[in-house]
């Protein structure tokens, strides 16, 4: 495919969910950039995705018996997927020309109408065997890694899509950071337009501002890419500098800073998250725009067929499902008990346990890091089996990878183990596996509710809350990200604590004070109203459909 002439936005990511069969994401940025790219594919909207392709993906997870996590390769077939394009560019790294070619993957949207998403691959005979691996793996390698892998998105995006005749893009949207050097590209043609022996100057970012919009994703200092000089001077050059120097980087590169820079528009992920953002980044006017979901993406078979026959506009118009407070209850018990059964049977199949469908099921299933708190629900043992005990039982299923270098987040797992070992006999506890596309889809409707216990302000948004509310499955919640707009107490669900009653608290009082929260909650609200009101269980689930599922989408 080439371009046209009519304008476009072009979407850059450094990961992208495109389907569960290819592995070219890590988990909420890569699925947001697949749920944006879908939803615009849907609505018709001139656009492209830019984003790098990944041989051996993010990784397969495997635990022991312990619960140590050890990763490797995901390698996949990548022609059933995508075509490979003849354009070839090339960009300068390290002293070498790098060349790269492109693969197109088309997302489909329900009229029919297509989005190409193009993957970039230095895996070319012509390259240096060493920059033949710098598509390989998404948050592989070191810093020189990282940095070599974001001039090709960056640097290496531009120039393809101007290859593939894309000399008409309107915008150029830059999902987080990583894609910050879009800039270099964009200057460098500025002064290629002047004409021979121009250079770049100051009044050359006014023209880019123009055409960038930068979402950031991440709420603390320490997420965001950062080279030092001597790093990106090896990296990108002498020109290159010299730009970089324009763009306020003088010291190092920080891919943030850069974006914040040269954006014309620059938005946080959700309300709080804006906030945050601007608390952080005090210079820049930064706004909000709250994350969703791709609706069809997510909702499970039955719940499908159950809007279809209700609501038949839902696909095309997400705030139909409004009227899902009309369903009838029992309609919609019956379509997550599907769900839910399937779910207990993979658990089963899977882990050799013995999940019911009957009993209150929890699913918390985030990225294994330390601010996310796995562990939070078994901080009390005993607490929680006295819960259980006088209101009611439960079982709980737990899914996510830590990053291969999170030796934190490998740790966490290993507790989430060895609960689920001083629980036995009186909760029933699961880690699953390679946590991904396809299991979030079974997780998010076959649970009962979805657990989050963030630290705030650390949670930027969150979509898995989301995915669950519009199949039915109410959110306990820490209130942070999205949830504090989705949070109506009883109504869509319950939330952990209230809402800054943290700030001034030490680390070790915030995880007690939430603890605490957690257990009086289910103690006496989740509990009591699964086991002893499902009439009420049942309109939380309709309005979780009602009000969060209609409006949370991309």
């Amino acid at each position: 495919m080439s371009g046209t002439g009519i304008p476009v936005v072009a979407y850059f990511s450094m990961e992208f969910g495109a389907e569960l069969s290819i592995p070219t994401y890590s988990g909420g940025l890569g699925v947001l950039a697949g749920d944006t790219i879908r939803s615009a594919a849907d609505l018709e909207i001139p656009m492209v995705g830019v984003t790098i392709l990944y041989r051996n993906g993010y990784f397969h997870q495997s635990l022991d018996e312990s619960g140590w996590q050890t990763e490797s390769p995901v390698h996949w077939p990548i022609i059933d997927f995508m075509v490979p394009l003849r354009p070839r560019i090339t960009v300068h790294i390290n002293g070498r020309d790098v060349h790269i070619c492109a693969w197109e993957f088309q997302v489909k949207g329900f009229t029919g109408a297509r989005i190409p998403v193009f993957f970039l691959d230095t895996n070319l005979p012509e390259n240096h065997p060493d920059d033949r691996k710098l598509t390989d793996s998404l948050y592989g390698g070191d810093t020189y890694y990282r940095l070599c892998q974001e001039v090709v998105l960056g640097i290496g995006g531009v120039k393809m899509l101007r290859a593939l005749g894309y000399k008409n893009v309107a915008r150029f949207h830059l999902n987080e950071g990583h894609a910050a050097l879009i800039v270099l590209a964009l200057m460098e043609e500025e002064v290629t337009r002047r004409g021979e022996g121009g250079t770049a100057t100051p009044h050359d970012l006014e023209g880019i501002r123009n055409q960038c919009i930068f979402t950031t994703h991440t709420p603390v200092p320490t997420g965001h890419d950062q080279f030092s000089l001597d790093l990106t001077s090896q990296v990108l050059g002498g020109k290159w500098m010299e730009m970089l120097r324009i763009c306020g980087q003088d010291t190092g590169l920080n891919m943030t800073s850069l974006a914040l820079a040269c954006a014309g528009y620059i938005n946080g992920v959700a309300m709080s998250h804006g906030q945050v953002s601007k608390d952080l980044f005090p210079d820049y006017p930064i706004h909000s725009i709250t994350n969703g979901i791709h609706l069809p993406t997510w909702v499970y078979p039955s719940l499908r067929r159950l809007y279809d026959c209700h609501l038949p506009e839902w696909r095309k118009d997400a705030l139909s499902l409004r009227y899902a407070l009309k369903i009838p209850g029992d309609e919609i018990w019956t379509a997550h008990m599907e769900a839910k059964t399937t779910l207990m049977e993979y658990v089963n199949r899977e882990t050799g346990m013995d999940f019911k469908p009957d009993v209150l099921t929890l699913a918390f299933a985030r990225r294994a890091t330390a601010y996310k708190r796995h562990t939070l629900l078994f901080r009390d043992f005993e607490r929680l089996k006295e819960i259980v005990q006088k209101v009611g039982p439960i079982q709980v299923v737990f899914a996510g990878k830590a990053h291969p270098h999170d030796q934190q987040g490998k740790e966490m797992i290993q507790k989430v183990f060895q609960a689920r070992e001083a629980l036995k006999g009186s909760i029933s506890v699961v880690y699953l596996a390679n946590y991904d596309m396809g299991l979030a889809k079974l997780l998010v409707s076959g649970t009962d509710i979805w657990l989050n216990t963030p630290i705030p302000p650390l949670e930027a948004s969150g979509t898995s809350g989301m995915k669950a509310a519009a199949n039915g499955v109410p959110s306990l919640s820490i209130l942070d990200g999205w949830w504090v707009e989705g949070h109506i107490e009883g109504v869509t669900g319950w939330s952990i604590g209230d809402l800054n009653n943290t700030d001034n608290m030490e680390p070790e009082k915030i995880g007690e004070y939430h603890a605490n929260a957690l257990y009086e909650k289910l103690a006496d609200d989740v509990l009591p109203c699964y086991y002893g009101n499902r009439k009420q269980f049942v309109k939380i689930m309709r309005y979780s459909i009602a009000l969060n599922g209609a409006f949370f989408n991309t």
